[in-house]
């Protein structure tokens, strides 16, 4: 499952808040001429990296169909939100936003509002029929038939199209880079899940695993290279099963592979990915990640609970021992390597022996950060259909709190070993906090924050900083001449 940000993940700070953990946030336009479209598109994207990314096609799908961008929801003509089914609440919230929508098109009665993605191919007939609260609906493998559905709605017709595929990559569509730093991209190297996890939505969302053409992924990262950009984060629901055979040949290329391929494009491009299955992250991968520089030494690696016996209801397929070797074995190749997780609090008749195994394995792992939740029974999952949701609310908050309090201080003792070190990091942009500084990342995806001072610096240049300080979630240093 990929890292997912929603109403229950508690990310340590706002500095700390990179581009996957952004919810709800709608994309700045694309950097060139808006003037020139007649209509105008507003998407809200919510969860997890999949989704911003994929709603940088629906971008460049709309552009094609004569759409431009716009920041200002009252300005469109078309409203689509990219949605999350991960957890009840991301639900909730855009069920409030569609409701603010429906007010809108009371005044503006040529308003299309369209919902994409995960929620769209779980709900679609309660959002066309019980609710009417939208003219389309677009499942995550439909975006190809944006054009034609919008016709369809602007004729007066509902236009729906939830169908998945076992094909479809989007290897050949740009993305419109929207609401870009210039610096980092999201590239998806595959869809789908083959992972049943019985707490999870995803492959019946988002359908089966089907890597992308390795020819179109270095393109497409060797045109971002090109273009400025100097950072790539590969995605996929479970990026270490990407395999793929080129046409006319017998040789599968796998992940470590790709890796290698995206790392040779330049030393000057970094290279991330997520998230991994940790039943198959390989020591190829691992290999690879030491022996390039550009690769960054940063893995995240959800564990979800630290109970063998919880870990088989979830149908992860390891468990805690096989865990804390994998995690033995990153540091044994990457000693430097950065470590994060997603922890679920409370799955289906968890006790208080399972939780202290949780709280056990985070000490083991030294997590630098985690994304943390109590469990929310989603519908149509396994778990739904197998397990009662049995662990009380109150218990499941209270035992959440304490894996959130157990890992704000594995971060501050983790950030405090960084003081007096340098590190490579790659410029990203202003501090939130103040102008005079600058922000970026370390090969470990830590926050560094640094006077901008009297150097010549700007985004997308790489510094060196020697960390003075640090908080809970980010390290604060000064550059070295």
């Amino acid at each position: 499952m990929i890292d997912v940000v929603t109403e229950k993940a508690f990310p340590l700070k706002a500095e700390d808040k990179h581009d996957e953990t952004r919810q709800g946030e709608a994309f700045e336009p694309f950097a060139q001429d808006q003037n020139v479209y007649q209509k105008r598109f507003y998407i809200e994207s919510y969860g997890c990296q999949m989704n911003f990314a994929d709603s940088e096609i629906v971008a460049s799908l709309l552009y094609k169909e004569g759409f431009g961008a716009t920041r200002n929801v009252e300005e469109a003509d078309l409203i689509f939100i990219n949605t999350c089914s991960i957890r009840e609440k991301a639900e909730l919230a855009v069920r409030k936003r569609l409701t603010e929508f429906r007010k809108l098109k009371g005044e503006k009665k040529s308003l299309l509002v369209g919902v994409l993605g995960c929620m769209a191919e779980r709900l679609k007939a309660k959002f066309l029929e019980e609710e009417k609260l939208v003219d389309l609906v677009i499942g995550p493998d439909a975006y190809r038939s944006l054009g034609s559905l919008v016709r369809e709605a602007e004729g007066g017709q509902k236009a729906v199209n939830v169908l998945l595929s076992r094909e479809e990559t989007y290897a050949d569509i740009s993305p419109v880079r929207l609401d870009s730093n210039g610096v980092s991209a999201f590239v998806s190297i595959m869809r789908g899940c083959n992972n049943m996890c019985s707490f999870c939505v995803v492959p019946f969302t988002r359908g089966r695993e089907r890597s992308r053409d390795t020819s179109s992924i270095l393109r497409e990262c060797t045109e971002l290279f090109e273009n400025g950009f100097r950072e790539v984060t590969l995605l996929g629901q479970n990026v270490d099963s990407y395999y793929y055979t080129p046409p006319a040949e017998n040789t599968a290329i796998t992940f470590a592979q790709l890796l290698e391929l995206v790392a040779q494009i330049s030393p000057d491009l970094r290279v991330r990915f997520s998230t991994s299955h940790p039943k198959d992250i390989t020591d190829d991968v691992l290999h690879t990640m030491a022996r390039h520089e550009n690769i960054c030494k940063y893995i995240h690696l959800p564990v979800q609970s630290g109970s063998s016996r919880i870990l088989q209801l979830m149908n992860r397929t390891y468990t805690r021992e096989w865990y804390m070797a994998k995690v033995d074995r990153i540091r044994e190749i990457m000693p430097d390597c950065g470590i994060s997780s997603d922890i679920i609090a409370g799955f289906c008749t968890e006790e208080e022996l399972d939780h202290q195994q949780t709280l056990e394995i985070m000490e083991y792992s030294r997590y630098d950060y985690s994304y943390m939740f109590f469990y929310s029974e989603r519908p149509g999952t396994l778990a739904q259909k197998r397990y009662t949701d049995d662990v009380p609310e109150d218990v499941k908050k209270r035992r959440l709190q304490e894996i959130v309090e157990v890992q704000n201080r594995l971060s501050l003792q983790n950030n405090k070993l960084d003081i007096g070190k340098s590190f490579q990091v790659l410029i990203e942009g202003n501090s939130r906090k103040s102008d005079a500084d600058w922000m970026g990342r370390s090969s470990q995806n830590k926050v560094v924050v640094f006077s901008k001072g009297n150097f010549e610096l700007k985004k997308g240049d790489y510094v060196t900083v020697k960390v003075t300080d640090c908080t809970q979630g980010t390290l604060l240093g000064h550059v070295l001449q």
